[in-house]
């Protein structure tokens, strides 16, 4: 049987069938018949033998930053590092979908083993993500790089433009305490925080702890060793983590052409096409495909290692509907961060529209 926490990440049978209602020319049940069955099935020693290689790779990069102990070195190291972070948070991103095993308590343990050293509340962040796939692309409801609406840009103060839209790469920690833009504030480490339901309370404390042992365990480091011990070998590689994160989560869905929507013009499927494909080169297979998206919103508890012949199997279907960009992503970056600031205040389904257009309609208005 199917554990509580695979069953919250799925779409209902009501859901599924009002999707082969929609405007869109095909249905989720046909998406789904297109895949062999065998991509929707999570191997736990496959899933395994991914954590532990993630976490065999840290500790050879641990050993050889000690080894060197060297200021030349501590550049690459961090960046190699804070990879590898990011890496071991898509295992725990996979447990918190249930794609890395059908086993509830599995899920959990090895998504605390990755989640808590990188300073992650498990079940916090695992909750507030299941609300960001059940409403992918509703501008009202979605949870994570939503776009702020033209009347909320405007009334935006100064340093909350500049955390939104400028420090963008390194804002996931203060999201874990205050949210985003245009939702009631939480915390992912509050159990009474709107992000949860009454019945989650237990989870959220749990990992709440164990994210404060694993503050105090580092506070006991720096006690011990300094400041700079700290930072050469957890702030530096944290960073670059952080930096991670919030560069892949932000082009997940950010670009003028991905549509947003609002009220009944929504739902699960036409909103889980709302993000779009990319290749990070080599780094593509270190933190397990990540950038392989589209399916991953469609079929939320399908294992990373199976993303790329369920996306080739659902293509011919999708057509159009599937997006896939080959630029760099530093170019992607560029366009989306110059580009992607707001969108209308009214409209079924709106774009993202720069501040320089904005400029530009005020100017005209004088």
């Amino acid at each position: 049987m199917q554990s509580n926490l695979i069953e919250l990440n799925i779409p209902s049978e009501k859901e599924s069938l009002n999707n082969g209602r929609s405007e869109l020319p095909f249905t989720l049940q046909e998406l789904k018949s297109a895949i062999p069955a065998y991509c929707f099935e999570p191997s736990p020693w496959k899933s395994l033998s991914y954590f532990f290689l993630d976490i065999s790779i840290i500790g050879s990069l641990y050993g050889v930053a000690f080894f060197f102990d060297s200021w030349w070195f501590l550049p690459v190291f961090w960046l190699m590092q804070g990879t590898m972070f990011w890496a071991l948070f898509v295992v725990g991103h996979d447990c918190g979908h249930g794609s890395f095993s059908k086993k509830k308590w599995l899920n959990n343990l090895i998504g605390h083993l990755a989640h808590t050293p990188i300073l992650v509340p498990y079940h916090g962040w695992r909750i507030s993500h299941r609300t960001h796939h059940q409403n992918t692309g509703n501008i009202d409801t979605d949870e994570s790089w939503y776009p702020v609406t033209e009347t909320k840009y405007r009334s935006m103060r100064w340093w909350e433009k500049l955390l939104r839209f400028e420090v963008l790469l390194f804002v996931y920690p203060l999201y874990l305490f205050k949210r985003s833009p245009a939702r009631e504030t939480g915390s992912h480490f509050n159990p009474s925080s709107p992000l949860f339901r009454p019945s989650e309370k237990w989870d959220v404390i749990t990992s709440t702890i164990l994210w404060s042992l694993m503050i105090g365990f580092l506070g006991l480091l720096t006690y011990q060793y300094g400041w700079l011990f700290l930072l050469k070998y957890y702030l530096g590689p944290y960073v670059v983590f952080v930096v991670w994160l919030d560069l892949v989560t932000f082009l997940h869905h950010t670009e003028s052409d991905i549509p947003w929507y609002r009220g009944k013009d929504w739902y699960f499927l036409k909103g889980a096409l709302s993000t779009v494909d990319r290749s990070y080169g080599f780094i593509n297979e270190i933190h397990h495909n990540i950038g392989t998206h589209v399916a991953h919103h469609i079929f939320l508890n399908m294992p990373h290692y199976h993303l790329k012949t369920a996306t080739e199997a659902i293509k011919p279907i999708l057509g159009d509907y599937y997006r896939k960009s080959d630029d760099s992503i530093f170019k992607a970056f560029l366009r989306s961060w110059r580009s992607c600031h707001f969108v209308r205040d009214k409209g079924a389904v709106v774009y993202y529209e720069s501040k320089s257009e904005l400029k530009k309609a005020d100017a005209a208005c004088e």
